[in-house]
């Protein structure tokens, strides 16, 4: 059977959040995570169906890609442990990936985020795909105790959608996570197995927050996003977040907590590392110049 190159719609996009949970283990290579659909979902079911690319064979999925870029400009792809190497996947999502008539990526400079390993890899590498920025995964192993994060942690509900946003948007510049985009989010699949939390200082102030997503009993959990508000930095309360993060990831049964940042972030880097965090082996995008 040839390999099929699909968008699911947004019927289909509980498959794909379902198989993305099976791919998911501990050893994994840093890869495309049910999570990430699920930050994605901010922005409502038809939009992230319209980002979703699946490749499949004989009825079942190989691959699936997020569109991570209005411009299609980045794909963000994992592809089923058994099939990282298989050959005819490969180079199908060569030519997927490389003419911009298949409707993946744009034509110009684009970058591919697959596993490292994959034989993708070693095929855009030998048609001159340079690698992109480093970025450092991180990870949290949860089979032992996680301590008190030491701040007052508060999960987030819909009543206080406006706090856990306003975080975000002081966190990080040019975030447009609203309300509104608040309630999308925790509309979609991927939510039921996740949370937001908030941390707060000695005067009630919001200071940190975290959304963290399982992907299932004894699978890593995925923390995206983490902030930490600007007014209050270098108090700790980055590390306070993060533990609080690794902490309720344990309560719903994930194995390990893991998170990715771009390695010239070294201040991010060090903040997960005080929370327990060890570093995994960079990885990179790989990038076709315009």
């Amino acid at each position: 059977m040839a390999i099929a190159l699909g968008e699911p719609g947004a019927d289909g996009l509980s498959e794909a959040v379902g198989v993305l949970r099976e791919w998911q283990y501990d050893g994994a290579p840093m890869q495309l995570h049910p999570g990430d659909l699920g930050w994605f979902w901010r922005f409502g079911a038809e939009a992230t169906a319209a980002a979703v690319r699946t490749w499949s064979r004989d009825g079942r999925i190989l691959a699936v890609g997020l569109l991570d870029d209005p411009e299609l400009r980045l794909l963000r792809l994992t592809i089923a442990p058994d099939a990282q190497r298989d050959e005819e996947l490969a180079r199908q999502l060569v030519e997927d990936v490389t003419e911009p008539e298949r409707g993946v990526l744009a034509e110009g400079k684009v970058c591919l985020d697959a596993p490292m390993g994959a034989l993708v890899q070693d095929l855009l590498s030998e048609d001159g795909w340079n690698a992109g920025e480093p970025w450092t995964p991180l990870r949290r192993d949860l089979t032992e105790p996680v301590k008190d994060p030491g701040v007052r942690i508060e999960v987030i509900g819909p009543e206080q959608a406006h706090v856990r946003t306003a975080v975000q948007r002081a966190s990080s510049d040019g975030s447009t996570f609203t309300d509104e985009r608040w309630h999308a989010m925790a509309a979609g699949l991927p939510y039921a197995d996740a949370r937001c939390l908030v941390a707060y200082d000695d005067q009630g102030n919001a200071v940190a927050a975290v959304t963290v997503w399982s992907a299932g009993p004894g699978k890593p959990g995925l923390l995206e996003p983490m902030g930490v508000h600007r007014d209050h930095r270098g108090h700790g309360y980055g590390k306070a977040i993060t533990v609080a993060a690794a902490a309720a990831l344990q309560e719903l049964g994930s194995s390990s907590a893991i998170v990715c940042t771009p390695s010239s972030n070294v201040g991010a880097v060090a903040t997960y590392k005080s929370a327990g965090f060890r570093h995994l082996p960079e990885i990179r995008d790989r990038c076709r110049d315009a």
